[in-house]
């Protein structure tokens, strides 16, 4: 592919796919910048017009990452519709949607070393989706009694925690890792039992 140096006409969004696809075959250390430019097309100094190190590349793959999953778990909760507990139930399928249509996005969020606190835009792009899923265990919780109710960010740090759990060890094809559940039963049995626990949906007969 022919170099393109300073007049690609999206370089910074370019390079971000770029990033995106080795992220995705190699991990988030396991290209350059130099590399990131030739699979965008253009020299590697055209890569610091945009960028001052392949951190800040992982960076941006993050951000717009956060700002594609909040959409999706904005989408799921639908406003706490049809009820607490189908809006509730349905972030939870959306973490795991996210993580297997979008693995670059993924791995830059979760897996590179980056600190949501990085820049202000990612920090509150996280913040974004992070609150997405408090609200939906805040409107469940108000179905316990007050003095039993945890607080709405641990209830959603749980629920957060056993997603990522289900992706990182079932859902992203680790080898030696198949589970013999597919990873949407494992969280939807996961949920249940979780919110059995709490006396939020009634125990099987």
């Amino acid at each position: 592919m022919p170099k393109r140096g300073y007049h690609h006409g999206n370089l910074r969004q370019a390079l971000i796919d770029a990033a995106l696809k080795l992220i995705e075959d190699r991990g988030p250390t396991g290209f350059t910048l130099s590399e990131a430019a030739k699979q965008a097309g253009v020299t590697p100094a055209a890569v610091y017009r945009h960028f001052e190190g392949r951190e800040d590349l992982i960076a941006e793959a993050a951000l717009q990452g956060y700002e594609i999953f909040a959409h999706v778990m904005e989408y799921a909760y639908d406003g706490g519709k049809p009820s607490a507990l189908g809006a509730f139930e349905a972030t939870g399928r959306a973490y795991l949607a996210f993580a297997r249509k979008h693995p670059g996005h993924y791995i830059a969020m979760f897996e590179s070393g980056v600190s949501v606190n990085k820049t202000p835009d990612l920090a509150a792009a996280s913040a974004r989706a992070r609150g997405v899923l408090e609200k939906a265990a805040e409107g469940l919780s108000e179905h316990i009694p007050a003095d039993k109710r945890p607080p709405a960010a641990m209830f959603s740090a749980h629920i957060w925690a056993m997603s990522h759990g289900v992706v990182e060890l079932f859902a992203r094809g680790s080898p030696g890792t198949r589970s013999p559940y597919p990873p949407e039963e494992l969280l939807e049995a996961g949920i249940g039992i979780y919110l059995r626990g709490l006396g939020l949906i009634p125990p099987d007969a």
